[in-house]
């Protein structure tokens, strides 16, 4: 029921979205899947931290605190898709790869970090976590 809401109601931000199976913690698999096509949200923003931080994470504690529902959200970086899994927990923050993942190139946030660190002769490192 989740997932058709989701898809029926936030394509607006997020882009064309389905709802599809995913495989459940328990073994069975479940119509309780969303998948967006291209988020909107990412690609506009093309920023591995604004997607992380500002939609991912906030939008998983949600629905587990506020709604009562584990969610899982996969973001793919190479081609702005995001899987979402109703009923699925997310890993713990150690375990979670997408956290992991680096700055985009496109991203302009870091272009504009790499800029000034190269005026500066200092390292850019990785974009700041919040």
């Amino acid at each position: 029921m989740i997932a058709r809401v989701t898809a029926l109601t936030c394509q607006w931000l997020m882009g064309i979205c389905t709802v599809n199976s995913v495989d459940l913690p328990d073994g069975t698999s479940c119509e309780s899947g969303v998948f967006v096509e291209r988020c909107k949200y990412l690609e506009e923003s093309k920023c591995v931290g604004i997607c992380v931080n500002t939609c991912k994470l906030p939008t998983q504690t949600f629905f587990k605190d506020y709604m009562g529902v584990p969610l899982l959200m996969e973001p793919n970086f190479t081609d702005y898709s995001c899987q979402f899994k109703f009923g699925v927990l997310p890993p713990q923050p150690e375990d979670d790869i997408t956290l992991k993942e680096p700055c985009l190139e496109v991203c302009p946030i870091a272009s504009r970090r790499r800029q000034v660190a190269q005026t500066q002769s200092t390292d850019v490192g990785q974009c700041p976590k919040a």
